[in-house]
């Protein structure tokens, strides 16, 4: 791992309380470096004479030259964006098909089969889903063009504040130790790079923040899982690799977008590890046993596996990586939802029950407890006779609804904020009419009335709750692209907009009149209409 001239990573090493620096820098390489130096000086001054020769043609001849300036600055452009999102046609088409589809949860489920397609969504989730791995291999390294690339990872690294540590970790796994090199600040190409090229591994950690297409891609998948859908991009150097062998806490989708990797996943290790609460700390070779599964993903193929099976990715030596893992189901499950459920249902029962309030024996330590775990004593029987039915009873005080609401609270706090269609922001409230212009504001007259056919912005963009005192609306299209950046966004809603509430979440994806909504009076209608119109909540089937 270690440069041979004074790079970022050698710098950091010599900065590391735990690393002594560089003892020496190795002749061939210093003498590399003047090399470089020196043809990056010829190379300048090959740049400085065409640059001469420009401006004797532009004196000559300059309406002509400037049209083929801008012509050439025209095509120039289009090579970055080429570069940028790839050929991306297919990708960037099936977006704009599916702005069109009237339902959010059916895009939701197109876009989840164009990512594991050929297999159908359907078996997927009854036969693979948290079950077993799956590796789609499709000849065809066009097929994720346009969702990510080396040369938007690039560009965001010049155009955005990435934060190491928050949005970029470098990384490398060598001779079995797996370590982190990030420096304090911002990532600048020019540390990145270099430490790339020193043989680390880059992750960038939430690519959504940056990239318009991974943002969309993650904001539709969303609504598939019910669960926040996330995303990391890494990008690895030919022959080295970057983690250790470990298990994750959520299930995972390894789109591969360029290059190749050597992939090797092994089954977990024992029951205990099967569905995991939490991700495993990094094992040694020794630990993981041999794999289920070894194989070499190429640009446009995809690997899944759940939570809980052990992977481990290297790259090969002639050629570099990039992959996008998109993730689902982070603490989803049936105990995460009873962990919300038990602690209620027993306050609830100790104050309606006097069963669960009744004090225990007053001999119960001399025989329960560890010490007392193998005695043969019949109070021991009866005393977990008693726990038995009290559990059983306590089924009864168990607040599900209520639990399930504080799960789609946290979701909705997840969440990214939908990206919205053409149509969407021209019929909401953020491509509204209304501006500055000619020294005055203009269409503000526009308003809602009863004839308004309105909608909600996605199926699950907004939930009724209630705590028993007032209800609320919780709401993601104010979310922020950054990972609860924003708190989570609520307002209490009136009494007498409780069923129009309802009756427009359970309306979707039907536009209906304000003038439908049940309210007894005129004038709340509106003004419901209009609370949530300014939220960004609703959108009207035709601009205001």
């Amino acid at each position: 791992m270690e440069r041979k001239h004074m790079s970022a990573f050698a710098l950091y090493q010599t900065l590391s309380a735990d690393v002594p620096p560089p003892s020496k820098k190795p002749s061939l390489q210093v003498a590399a470096k003047k090399k470089k130096k020196k043809e990056n000086g010829v190379a300048a001054t090959k740049v400085n004479t065409v640059k001469a020769q420009m401006k004797a043609e532009r004196k000559k001849m300059r309406k002509k030259v400037l049209k083929c300036v801008e012509k050439e600055e025209s095509l120039k452009r289009s090579r970055e964006e080429q570069c940028v999102n790839g050929d991306g046609e297919k990708l960037n088409a099936l977006l704009v098909e599916l702005a069109g589809v009237n339902n959010s949860r059916e895009r939701a489920s197109q876009l989840f089969q164009w990512l594991i397609s050929p297999i159908p969504a359907k078996v997927f989730f009854r036969e693979k889903w948290e079950k077993k791995p799956i590796l789609v291999q499709r000849k065809n390294p066009h097929y994720y063009k346009g969702l990510f690339s080396t040369a938007e990872f690039d560009r965001i690294l010049r155009q955005e504040d990435v934060q190491y540590g928050v949005n970029l970790d470098v990384t490398s796994y060598t001779n079995g130790k797996r370590e982190t090199h990030n420096p304090p600040g911002r990532a600048l190409p020019f540390t990145v790079w270099d430490f790339y090229e020193s043989g680390c591994s880059l992750r960038m950690l939430n690519p959504q923040a940056f990239s318009s297409t991974v943002w969309s891609v993650l904001s539709i998948l969303q609504e598939q899982f019910g669960s926040m859908a996330g995303a990391n991009v890494y990008l690895t150097p030919p022959g080295t690799q970057g983690f250790a062998p470990h298990y994750d806490d959520i299930e995972a989708f390894v789109v591969q977008l360029e290059g190749k990797k050597h992939w090797r996943v092994y089954s977990p290790r024992t029951e205990d590890e099967v569905l995991p609460v939490l991700s495993s700390p990094n094992f040694d070779q020794a630990e993981i046993g041999k794999p289920i599964l070894e194989v070499v993903l190429e640009a446009g193929d995809l690997l899944y596996f759940p939570r809980g099976f052990i992977h481990q990715g290297d790259c090969l030596p002639d050629s570099h990586s990039l992959h996008i893992t998109i993730s689902s189901y982070q603490k989803n499950s049936w105990g995460d939802l009873l962990q919300k459920v038990v602690p209620a249902a027993l306050e609830i029962a100790m104050e309606e029950n006097v069963e669960f309030r009744q004090g225990l024996p007053l001999d119960y330590l001399t025989y329960m407890g560890v010490q007392n775990s193998d005695k043969e004593d019949p109070r021991r029987t009866k005393f977990f006779s008693r726990i038995e039915n009290l559990m059983k009873k306590l089924t009864n005080y168990a607040p599900v609804d209520a639990a399930v609401d504080q799960k789609a609270r946290n979701f909705l706090h997840d969440c990214l904020p939908p990206m919205l269609t053409p149509e969407e922001l021209a019929s909401s409230v953020q491509g509204a009419p209304a501006r500055w212009e000619r020294g005055k504001i203009m269409d503000v007259g526009a308003h809602i009335t009863s004839q308004t056919r309105v909608r909600i912005l996605r199926a699950g963009c907004a939930r009724l709750c209630s705590d028993g005192d007032a209800v609320h609306l919780y709401y993601t299209t104010d979310n922020s692209r950054v990972f609860h950046k924003e708190e989570l966004k609520s307002f209490e809603i009136k009494p007498e907009h409780t069923d129009s509430m309802e009756f427009l979440i359970n309306s979707y994806p039907k536009f209906v009149s304000v003038g439908s909504f049940p309210c007894d009076f005129a004038e709340d209608k509106i003004s419901l209409a209009e609370l949530l119109f300014e939220r960004g909540i609703i959108h009207t089937a035709a601009p205001l």
